[in-house]
């Protein structure tokens, strides 16, 4: 006996949630799958795409050679999965689409973090800029180089929806019917609203352990923030004697845990008081049906004020971050100048694309050979290039 995804689906979602039924399709049609939905064929291209796995050693707060327990991209990509398949198959939504988008949300993330980000977005602002969230549609459309009958992973238009989680006016017109509601208002499908918000309850949370880990911050200092004091004082009275480490993963696991309910809660609450009959009509609100209570919306300002001047500004982090920077302009300074000092496939690519869009062509090749390294292999290169005795 078998059960076909599309019996799965009418079974068990609710009829606001995407479905490969009904699915706006692929760039380049294809057969459709037949033992899975076509969100699980996305899913399955994301994870073995060469992106997905060069996760593992790009920067999330921790540059990678800072320590083997910080969150790496890959660490944070996959928690974001798990908190939001957790509130997806609570609201009926598809969990497939959910995981999906959750797994390639930071597929066009520079190394370093959002300090190679930024450097690299400072190198394009002649040529376009540099955004990572479109550069994540980038490397799914187009980049990914592993299928016979088309460039990118031909992903469903509802997994590069949610991909796509901010774009200008400028850039959106460009994108056509994918940008179309950044031009003329509108929302994504609630389960790219869920992936949105799960990567904010990731972050917040990992990083608050992470940076205790590192002790650039305090269970003191944390304190003075009202949830994470409410946090600690709820776990010390159910477990006043755990060692201080195992203290701090409970805290951690109970501040996810309230987070989930509250945006469960609230996300159910603002669906019942006005069901949209199907996906149509929730593109057609005109504000969010998945978020946090106005009280959990003021904690999570208060949470990321904290870390955002505590941790993300703490003078070691910023001292690896200015360094960091340097290492992405160097590099693209130098293929821009010299494309020839790109391995053949990358000075093939600048070539061809300079050839058909001039100058801009060649540094967005150069970004996309950029974006595309690891932490270890961006260092590496950079000493290749600047370091006269290394030869290699």
């Amino acid at each position: 006996m078998t059960f076909a995804p599309r019996d799965r689906e009418a079974l068990l979602l609710a009829p606001y949630a995407a479905s490969s039924e009904s699915t706006r399709g692929r760039a380049m049609p294809e057969p459709a799958p037949t033992y899975r939905s076509e969100f699980q064929r996305d899913r399955d291209r994301i994870i073995h795409s060469k992106a997905f796995r060069r996760l593992e050693y790009k920067t999330q707060v921790f540059v990678n050679h800072e320590g083997d327990l910080f969150r790496t991209r890959l660490t944070h990509t996959l928690e974001v999965a798990q908190i939001a398949r957790t509130v997806g198959r609570t609201l009926a939504l598809n969990e497939d689409l959910v995981e999906a988008i959750a797994l390639a949300h930071d597929l066009g993330h520079t190394p370093f973090g959002h300090a190679g980000q930024d450097a690299l977005n400072q190198c394009m602002r002649e040529h376009g800029g540099f955004e990572h969230n479109l550069q994540s549609l980038r490397v799914v459309d187009v980049l990914e180089q592993r299928y016979a009958d088309f460039d990118g992973l031909n992903l469903t238009f509802e997994t590069r929806e949610g991909i796509l989680k901010r774009c200008s006016r400028r850039q959106a017109r460009a994108l056509g019917e994918l940008g179309r509601r950044f031009v003329e208002g509108g929302q994504p499908s609630l389960e790219a609203q869920l992936t949105n918000v799960a990567d904010e309850i990731a972050y917040n949370s990992h990083d608050v352990d992470d940076g205790l880990r590192a002790g650039l911050i305090t269970v003191e200092q944390l304190n003075e923030i009202p949830l994470m004091a409410r946090l600690f004082a709820e776990t010390d009275a159910r477990h006043p004697d755990l060692p201080p480490r195992r203290r701090i993963y409970e805290v951690v696991r109970h501040m996810i845990g309230v987070q989930v309910a509250d945006l469960v809660e609230t996300s159910a609450g603002l669906i019942a008081e006005s069901p949209p009959a199907d996906i149509t009509a929730v593109r057609e609100s005109q504000s969010p049906l998945i978020g946090f209570s106005e009280a959990m919306q003021a904690e999570h300002r208060t949470l990321k004020y904290f870390l955002f001047h505590n941790l993300y500004r703490h003078f070691r982090v910023y001292r690896m971050a200015e360094k960091s920077k340097g290492v992405v302009r160097y590099l693209f300074e130098a293929f821009f100048d010299e494309p020839a000092l790109m391995p053949p496939r990358q000075f093939e690519r600048a070539t061809a694309a300079e050839r058909e869009s001039g100058k801009s062509g060649r540094a967005r090749a150069v970004a996309d050979y950029v974006a595309g390294m690891t932490d270890r292999y961006a260092i590496t290169e950079y000493r290749r290039l600047s370091d006269p005795l290394h030869l290699t």
